[in-house]
């Protein structure tokens, strides 16, 4: 069994998020690529996961008892990789090699190379169908692993997205939770405008989803959705966290042009310094 004490008072994990956010800038920076916009949106939701709801141990990645998390969007590993290193599941200083050769931490996720990650991702789509995978599994080895999968809303475009949605109603996979970053952009530009996806809410419920809607940047409000979706039984439940891309660096903020791209030296400087003053008046 696993036994790790959770962080519950807000302020304190309200600074957790703020790190993650300047190692996601720092690790961009320093490989000149990477994709800042979609990392900063869910770093509240990542931070809420690994330091008060998810039942793991850093020292013990591969427990079988364990909660897991699949990183669907897998071009967000800079926060992935930000929020495992905060949680001590490797060394921060490893972070300054996002991206480069021979690296671990590549631009996309690998289970064999990292610990703590708990699904190869990338191919955007295609992580709910594993997370699902994962959840039936526990249910047949009466495992008690509750399965976690964040998707961005430029990536419920996909089909298999969905086919994997009827696939978690039909089993009554209550052990899994949807977390969708819900930022609003994706790389082409407003989501509504290249695909035209509306009524998320609607759709997910006529897949037999139970829904909930929250701010995606408060942390006591993400506390509550975590919460409530672990009390809902016979149906999976899907969390739709409203959120800003490039949330806390000025700039970046509701700009789809930071989807995919690195910032100068003047912009990062101005990054982190919003970010370091944020954490202080915190």
């Amino acid at each position: 069994m696993i036994l790790i004490m959770k962080i519950t008072k807000i302020e304190a994990l309200e600074n957790i998020a703020n790190e993650i956010r300047i190692s996601i800038i720092e690790e961009v920076y320093n490989a000149q690529s990477g994709h800042p916009g979609g990392s900063l949106s869910c770093s509240d939701i990542l931070t809420v996961l690994y330091f008060n709801q998810m039942n793991i141990d850093p020292k013990k990645p591969d427990a079988k008892e364990r909660d897991r998390f699949v990183l669907s969007k897998g071009h967000c590993s800079p926060a992935l990789y930000a929020t495992l290193a905060e949680k001590g599941y490797f060394s921060k200083d490893l972070l300054k090699d996002f991206r480069k050769l021979e690296s671990n931490l590549q631009g996309h996720p690998d289970i064999n190379k990292v610990p703590g990650v708990d699904m190869t991702t990338g191919s955007l789509g295609q992580g709910l169908s594993a997370a699902v995978g994962m959840a039936m599994a526990s249910k047949m080895e009466s495992a008690g692993c509750r399965v976690y999968c964040l998707v961005g809303d430029g990536e419920i475009e996909e089909g298999q997205i969905w086919e994997a949605a009827m696939s978690a109603s039909k089993n009554k996979l209550d052990n899994l939770c949807v977390i969708l970053d819900h930022n609003g952009l994706q790389i082409d530009g407003k989501v509504e405008d290249v695909g035209g996806l509306t009524d998320i809410k609607e759709k997910f419920e006529s897949f037999g989803f139970n829904v909930i809607e929250v701010d995606g940047h408060n942390i006591e409000n993400l506390i509550y959705a975590f919460n409530s979706a672990k009390q809902k039984k016979g149906v999976p439940s899907v969390i739709i966290a409203n959120t800003i891309k490039g949330k806390g660096v000025s700039f970046m903020e509701n700009e789809a042009s930071w989807h995919g791209k690195a910032p100068n030296e003047e912009q990062y400087k101005q990054a982190i310094s919003e970010l370091k003053l944020k954490h202080f008046s915190n």
